[in-house]
């Protein structure tokens, strides 16, 4: 039988300085493939190529992978500045309305860092350009410098509801995990259930209220040695089987 396909949001980039490509991650295939076991699909992320309507029809759930550009503030009602960093409108054209969609029709999606961001907004939240101003805040950037090992090294505590969605994915009221983002949420959406936080009280698991399907996000990397993390293979296989029953679901639809 052929497994589901996921659709990887992608972010766009050049190589060598010069020629643009589209750019999913291979960690974000692998944990997809090896992990969610499902078909990894790279999606360019820019409505002059494909609709959310097409991809809902070819895919059965999306990865909204994180990515250097951030979600733009005139999204969330607010005017650009420097701190609000570099954007890609393109993403942004795609990602929020897919994800609005995929809440209405329950079909599943997993975001991670800025995914999780363009959850948030999505449904109504705001961010904040750079949360280690804040008072009390740590530095939940990626490190300048380091081997892949040490730039994705569990950093910090994520405390879970007790009993909540997460908690029960990973059977613990508290894991370690990465840190590599220096945007997070200023103000949930009005259904956003925020399940997570660090240990300084940045919000990092969150999922939509009255969605019948997977919602879930974090604002970490799980897809970083995903295969034997024993926080992100849970949060994977939870992921691949929620896809499973949704392309279930589709076949007997059709059927």
């Amino acid at each position: 039988m052929t497994r589901p396909v996921v659709g990887i949001i992608g972010n766009r980039g050049l190589v060598n300085g010069r020629y643009p490509v589209h750019e999913g991650g291979q960690m974000n295939s692998c944990a997809v493939s090896h992990v969610a076991d499902c078909i990894p699909l790279l999606i360019p992320a820019d409505p002059d190529y494909v609709s959310v309507a097409e991809l809902m029809e070819v895919c059965d759930g999306f990865l909204l992978t994180g990515g250097r550009p951030n979600v733009h503030p005139s999204e969330y009602g607010e005017i650009e500045t420097d701190r609000h960093g570099t954007f890609d409108r393109a993403r942004d054209a795609i990602t929020l309305p897919l994800v609005r969609a995929c809440v209405e029709r329950g079909q599943p999606f997993l975001g991670i860092c800025r995914g999780f961001q363009e959850v948030n907004v999505a449904m109504g939240g705001t961010l904040d350009p750079e949360i280690r101003e804040l008072p009390g805040r740590m530095n939940h950037r990626m490190p300048p410098e380091g081997t892949m090992e040490e730039v994705f090294g569990l950093r910090h505590k994520v405390i879970l509801t007790p009993g909540g969605r997460f908690a029960r994915i990973f059977g613990a009221e508290e894991v370690m995990t990465n840190t590599l983002h220096g945007q997070g949420i200023a103000r949930p959406g009005a259904r956003i259930v925020v399940e997570g936080h660090a240990e300084d009280g940045t919000p990092e698991a969150i999922w939509v209220r009255d969605a019948p399907g997977f919602t879930l996000a974090v604002q970490w990397h799980p897809e970083w040695n995903a295969e034997a993390d024993p926080v992100s293979r849970p949060l994977f296989r939870a992921f691949g089987q929620a896809v499973r029953d949704w392309a279930e679901g589709r076949t007997a639809r059709v059927a």
